[in-house]
């Protein structure tokens, strides 16, 4: 079964595939001590976060309106109706952030 955040996405995502819309916090961002960091600031290798938009029929994992953790480096990218998606695997994900996760109710609902 297909199961899609967007129902209005002429898309459907087969086997083990994850459709993710990545987060626009691109730009400048701020350490945790507050200091600012611009966008141009070379870093190292960076996981970036993104949320789920569709998923395939094996995927076990993650379903629809999750957030998950992934490397920008190893993606796919697909434009749909004028929107940028990413196109993975659910075995590129590295994480998942959802409340959903049953005995979770002192747990930080970070999945790894």
């Amino acid at each position: 079964m297909d199961r899609t955040h967007d129902d209005k996405l002429p898309i459907r995502m087969l086997h083990d595939r994850v459709l993710v819309r990545q987060d626009t916090s691109e730009g400048e961002r701020r350490s945790g001590g507050g200091i600012l960091i611009p966008a141009t600031a070379a870093v190292g290798r960076r996981l970036a976060w993104a949320q789920v938009v569709a998923v395939g029929q094996n995927v076990r994992t993650v379903e629809a309106g999750d957030r998950v953790l992934y490397d920008p480096e190893d993606r796919a990218e697909v434009e749909v109706r004028g929107v940028a998606y990413v196109l993975m695997r659910e075995r590129d994900l590295h994480a998942v952030a959802a409340d959903r996760f049953e005995g979770s109710q002192d747990s930080t609902g970070l999945y790894l």
